[in-house]
């Protein structure tokens, strides 16, 4: 009944949904004044941890005015100090934690270790649940104790759905539920949201729903020539964005029983997206369906909290070119493009414990397993894609067994101290290949699919890594008003199967295997090491006592061993004298292990401005700063954010809570030249919220790029959102993904 319910996500049908909720919830939120009483919530939850101090936590309402304004729910970090946005698709951002990003950060949705599946990592985790059910974000910047950690460098993105809840003693069984639509004008997005509860004092079922549907969005000015996106395509302005457009539904279904202090939960979450557009990728989203199961316990003892959790997902995906990209290729053009397929599985298993050894010692012990198969493969179209199949990863696993154990002290009443050890074990393999034909080409094209293939299967292809994560924190509160903390970690991460086990050297199947957006072709390498971080954090955290006022700063700096970054390749059908030495095109690069050097600071904090008749107003801010190189070449990481800025003036009054932000960022010139990296100036952006809630209802409104400013993303990639993509130079180069122009937004909730 679900996957029926998923497919239905049309978009007359979700604007009709989304008009009608609109209406009705507009005229009834005015005058709404009916006074409810609240139901009682208990959650069960362990002894709270010594975080670090480089820990952000974000509740309901510090996201509140975010989740109306976007329909990617990783934009919802861009408060936390360190954290940047890798852009993507329009619900597909990848996080950047200190210039680390996608699978170097590791991300948990409702306790699941989400893999993505797909060749240039279309439907990351975090584009697996809508922002409107986001209730809590926790992100540990840099210094991540070993429970939360695990193959991954720059940090953990921890993301949850509202917890479920029950019904008081005595007060009978509960229902309540909320709906709410929105409306962005750039792009014309339109969506809706609903949410469903039942629940008795043991049992609860809750549903929860939401779709979007969006055009291409347009920039604050022209940024290339107006005219036919391809030859076989339509118009597109000087200022549209190809391939932004978007659609997606998800679906949820949950129940839960709690007995005394315990709690068991079962949940089932559908997603289908027919089209979701990425304007710096070859290729575009045309069918995404993903299914997770979701099963977990939590109880508390009297020696402490145990947590068990299993889940399960299953995605298949599509890809295809859109509506902007060259269809028909070929001389006649008759070639359908060229459709690229994929299936995969994950299955994961946690066991967690925190035991009381006393009053002043916390131990932490647990095991983590995660079984991934992925199959990857693109079917024939004919010509050069033809006359069989490319497998371009066949049978590929990946399998990470994990223990550790952690031991947090109270040593007195200013000290804490905190050390952790993890060990993983990574298991990866994948079966033979080969290309579309048994040949090295057709005609005068060299493509080496014969070659590529055969020097690949004569390989062993099995590989296992040992990989060690440390971590020691030392914290020191010397009274109520000011904290400092010194961490030390050691972090690991081994290759995914696309660094590993992508084979051919053939400049359309290279520029296909890409996940960073920088246009260019990538090839695998078997012999790819893992990844080790040495991280120094320091943390300063001054502020008033009920924390009103405070300010915070986070020098850092990490040292990776055997990054995996990237060199022009030097045996191959691309991999000619040009394409070693070229600077301003789009070239084919193979993954290898170098060194790379980050460091940097985040600084942020808060301060109340005046307390009025008018209102209290307040000041936030916070300031990102990372420098990466690589030690080996002396050259610029890639996807790097430059130095970056927030202020946001606040006012709150009565039902009121709005804001002025100022967004800015300098020019980026500290770029990767073995990618050919684009540049991008600076820029300074206004953004104005504003909102009103009753009891039972809230109407969110208001401008994102209030001067319409154009200004192009510094991590952004490369624009390929149109025209003869599948040509690795077919495209102009130069271009960087511009952002979004103003955009006036509403949206309206209603709860009852």
């Amino acid at each position: 009944m679900i996957e029926g319910m998923c497919k239905v996500s049309q978009k007359s049908v979700i604007r009709l949904f989304a008009v009608c909720i609109l209406a009705t919830l507009a005229g009834t939120a005015w005058g709404w004044d009916k006074d409810y009483a609240l139901d009682e919530i208990v959650v069960t939850a362990p002894r709270p941890a010594g975080q670090p101090l480089n820990t952000t936590t974000l509740s309901t309402g510090d996201l509140a005015a975010r989740q109306y304004a976007t329909s990617d729910t990783a934009s919802l970090l861009s408060d936390v100090p360190g954290v940047g946005l890798q852009g993507a698709g329009g619900v597909s951002s990848l996080p950047i934690i200190h210039g680390l990003a996608d699978d170097r950060v590791r991300t948990q949705v409702d306790g699941m270790d989400l893999m993505t599946a797909c060749p240039n990592h279309m439907n990351p985790a975090l584009s697996y649940i809508d922002p409107t059910q986001v209730e809590n974000i926790k992100v540990y910047a840099g210094i991540t104790p070993v429970s939360v950690g695990g193959d991954s460098l720059g940090g953990t993105i921890q993301i949850e759905s509202a917890a479920p809840e029950f019904a008081g003693i005595g007060q009978g069984n509960l229902v309540k539920g909320q709906i709410g639509a929105f409306y962005r004008s750039n792009g014309n997005v339109l969506g809706a949201n609903a949410e469903a509860i039942l629940a008795s004092e043991n049992l609860n079922l809750t549903y929860t729903g939401s779709t979007v549907s969006a055009d291409n969005y347009k920039a604050g000015g022209n940024f290339k020539p107006a005219g036919p996106a391809a030859p076989d395509q339509g118009w597109l302005g000087g200022d549209v964005v190809g391939s932004s457009a978007y659609e997606v539904t998800n679906q949820s279904l949950g129940i839960a029983y709690r007995m005394d202090n315990h709690l068991l939960t079962a949940k089932v979450d559908v997603q289908n997206s027919p089209y979701e557009g990425f304007p710096n990728q070859r290729m575009d989203m045309t069918d995404n369906e993903n299914t997770l199961v979701n099963l977990g316990y939590r109880g508390e003892y009297q020696w402490g909290f145990l947590e068990a959790r299993t889940y399960h997902q299953t995605t298949r995906h599509e890809m295809q070119f859109g509506d902007d990209k060259q269809y028909y290729y070929g001389t006649p053009a008759t070639i359908p493009g060229m459709p690229m397929n994929t299936e995969a599985n994950t299955t994961g298993a946690l066991l967690k414990a925190d035991i009381n050894l006393s009053e002043r010692d916390l131990l932490r012990v647990g095991s983590e397993y995660q079984r991934y198969r992925l199959d990857d493969w693109w079917p024939p179209s004919g010509g050069n894609m033809g006359p069989g199949t490319f497998e371009n990863i066949n049978d590929g696993q990946r399998d990470r067994y994990a223990l550790f154990g952690e031991w947090e002290a109270n040593l007195d009443h200013q000290w804490t101290s905190l050390l952790g050890v993890r060990h993983e074990t990574v298991k990866m393999d994948t079966g033979n290949v080969h290309g579309y034909a048994n040949t090295n080409g057709m005609g005068t094209m060299v493509n080496n699919q014969l070659t590529d293939s055969t020097t690949f299967n004569g390989q062993n292809h099995a590989r296992t890594d040992q990989n060690w994560d440390l971590t020691a924190l030392l914290r020191y509160t010397p009274d109520t008003t000011q904290t400092y903390e010194l961490g030390l970690a050691q972090k690991t991460r081994s290759p995914n199967l696309y660094e590993r086990y992508t084979w051919s050297t053939w400049a359309m199947a290279a520029v296909m295997n890409n996940f960073v957006g920088d246009g260019n072709g990538y090839v695998g390498n078997l012999d790819l090491e893992p990844e080790i971080a040495h991280t120094l954090s320091a943390t300063f955290d001054w502020h008033t006592e009920d924390r009103a006022w405070e300010f915070k700063a986070t020098p850092y700096y990490t040292r990776v061993t055997d990054y995996i970054d990237a060199i022009r390749c030097t045996e191959g059908a691309s991999c000619t004298a040009a394409n070693a030495t070229i600077q301003n095109q789009f070239v084919v690069l193979q993954y290898v292990n170098q060194s790379a050097r980050l460091y940097g600071i985040d600084l942020s904090g808060r301060m109340p401005l005046a307390k009025t008749d008018w209102g209290r107003f307040g000041l936030k801010g916070l300031v990102n700063y990372t420098h990466g190189e690589n030690l080996d070449t002396d050259d610029g990481l890639y996807n790097v954010m430059p130095l970056n800025a927030k202020l946001t003036l606040t006012h709150q009054q009565g039902g009121w809570d709005n804001s002025l932000e100022l967004v800015m960022a300098r020019k980026k010139d500290d770029v990767s030249a073995v990618r050919n990296e684009i540049k991008t100036p600076g820029y300074g952006l206004f953004n104005l919220r504003a909102s009103y809630s009753w009891k039972q209802a809230r109407l969110d409104f208001g401008i994102e790029n209030l001067f319409d400013k154009l200004y192009y993303l510094p991590t952004g990639g490369a624009y390929t959102g149109q025209g003869k993509t599948m040509s690795i130079n077919g495209i102009p180069w130069g271009i960087a993904v511009p952002g979004a122009g103003r955009s006036i937004y509403t949206a309206v909730s209603f709860k009852f």
